[in-house]
C-alpha cells in the first residue's frame, strides 16, 4: 500500500498561517489543522516559526492593532445605539432647514411624508400608461439573478435589452419573483429611454439640487436587494407599491463579515447566527415604505430592500449639500 502523498505549503497557506496569526489564533491550533489537511508535522512547525520572526508578519500586526483601536471606537457607538430602541421616524413635510440639522448632517435616517401628494407620477404610472407612452422604447433590466447568489455584485454581466413595452407585461404577469429587476444599474441605458418620466415628479428643491432627476427602479413583487451600504447619501421615492427596508447602523460594520466592497454575506431574509455568530449582537431596524413616502439613507448605513407589491421607486443622490463621499473611499475593494 503506497502512502498518501504530503500536501506541500505554498503561499494559499502561508497567507491563511499569516491570516490567523495576526487575528489572534494560537500556533498549536493551526498546527493541528495543517496535519489534518496532510501537512506533515514538522514542516508546519517551522512554518508557524518562520511566520513569528517574519518582520512583514510583525508590521501587518501592527496595522491590525489600528483596525482593533477603530473598531473599538465604532463600538462605543453601538453600544450607546443599544441603550434605547431606534425606529426610523416619520415626519410631515420635514423643512429643508430641519432635515439638514437633525437627519443629514447627524447621519440618521428618515422617512418623509407629505411631500408626494400632488405628484402626477403616483395617479399616471400605471401599466397602460408605460406601455402606452413608452412601450416600443429599448431599455435595460437585470436577468438571471436566481441562478446567481452574487447577482447584486455581478450585475453587468445580468444585463439584458429588450422593448419597454414587453418588460411591463412581464411584471404585469410575473406574481413573485426576484429573477428580474430593473435597477439603478440599468440606469446607463435607460436614463435617455425614460426621461420624460422624471418631469412627472416634484422638484423636492428643499432637499435636492434642481433639475437632479434619478434612478429608475421597477420591479415585481418579490424583488431584493441585498444587504449593502451605499457610497453617497440617498433619498428612495416610492411612487407605487410597498417595501420592506431593513436598516444597520454603520457602526455595525465590524460584525457584517464586509470582505468585499460594499457587500456582506448576511442574507436579510433569515440571517444565519451559526455561519455568521457576530451578527446576534447586531440591531436591525425593520420599517415598511409606503407609496408616497420619501427614506433618507444616510451614506454608510446598511440596508436590504424587498418588494411586497408590484413597485416603482426613484433614487436620487443629488442633494444641496456635500455628498461626496466616494472620491476616498478605499481602491482596494477587497477586505
Amino acid at each position: 500500500m503506497s502512502a498518501v502523498p504530503r500536501v506541500e505549503i505554498n503561499d494559499a497557506w502561508r497567507g491563511w498561517i499569516a491570516e490567523n496569526l495576526i487575528l489572534g489564533a494560537h500556533p498549536h491550533t493551526l498546527v493541528g489543522v495543517m496535519m489534518q489537511s496532510g501537512i506533515a508535522e514538522r514542516a508546519a512547525r517551522t512554518e508557524l516559526e518562520a511566520a513569528a520572526r517574519s518582520p512583514y508578519l510583525r508590521g501587518a500586526a501592527r496595522m491590525h492593532n489600528r483596525v482593533a483601536k477603530r473598531d473599538w471606537l465604532l463600538g462605543i457607538q453601538s453600544r450607546l445605539n443599544k441603550l434605547e430602541p431606534f425606529e426610523v421616524p416619520r415626519r410631515e413635510r420635514l423643512p429643508g432647514e430641519v432635515f439638514l440639522e437633525e437627519h443629514y448632517r447627524r447621519n440618521q435616517p428618515v422617512i418623509i411624508t407629505g411631500m408626494l401628494e400632488d405628484c402626477p407620477a403616483r395617479e399616471k404610472w400605471t401599466f397602460d400608461y408605460l406601455a402606452g407612452q413608452l412601450g416600443g422604447r429599448e431599455v435595460e433590466v437585470q436577468f438571471g439573478r436566481d441562478a446567481d447568489p452574487d447577482y447584486e455584485l455581478n450585475s453587468a454581466t445580468h444585463k439584458r435589452r429588450m422593448r419597454f413595452g414587453d418588460y411591463v407585461a412581464m411584471v404585469r404577469e410575473a406574481g413573485v419573483t426576484n429573477d428580474f429587476y430593473m435597477t439603478a444599474n440599468n440606469d446607463g441605458h435607460n436614463k435617455s429611454a425614460l426621461a420624460e418620466l422624471m418631469r412627472d415628479l416634484p422638484p423636492l428643491d428643499q432637499y435636492l439640487q434642481p433639475g437632479s432627476g434619478g434612478f429608475f427602479w421597477f420591479g415585481p413583487a418579490g424583488t431584493i436587494t441585498p444587504f449593502h451600504h451605499d457610497l453617497t447619501n440617498n433619498f428612495m421615492i416610492q411612487i407605487a407599491g410597498r417595501k420592506r427596508v431593513r436598516l444597520i447602523a454603520p457602526c455595525e460594520t465590524p460584525k457584517l463579515y464586509n470582505q468585499r466592497h460594499c457587500f456582506t454575506p448576511v442574507d436579510g431574509r433569515a440571517i444565519d447566527l451559526q455561519r455568521f455568530p457576530l451578527m446576534a449582537d447586531v440591531p436591525v431596524i425593520d420599517c415598511v415604505l409606503a407609496p408616497g413616502e420619501i427614506l433618507f439613507l444616510p451614506v454608510g448605513w446598511w440596508h436590504f430592500v424587498e418588494a411586497l407589491d408590484v413597485t416603482i421607486t426613484i433614487s436620487t443622490t443629488h442633494f444641496k449639500w456635500d455628498n461626496d463621499f466616494y472620491s476616498w473611499y478605499p481602491h482596494n475593494r477587497d477586505f
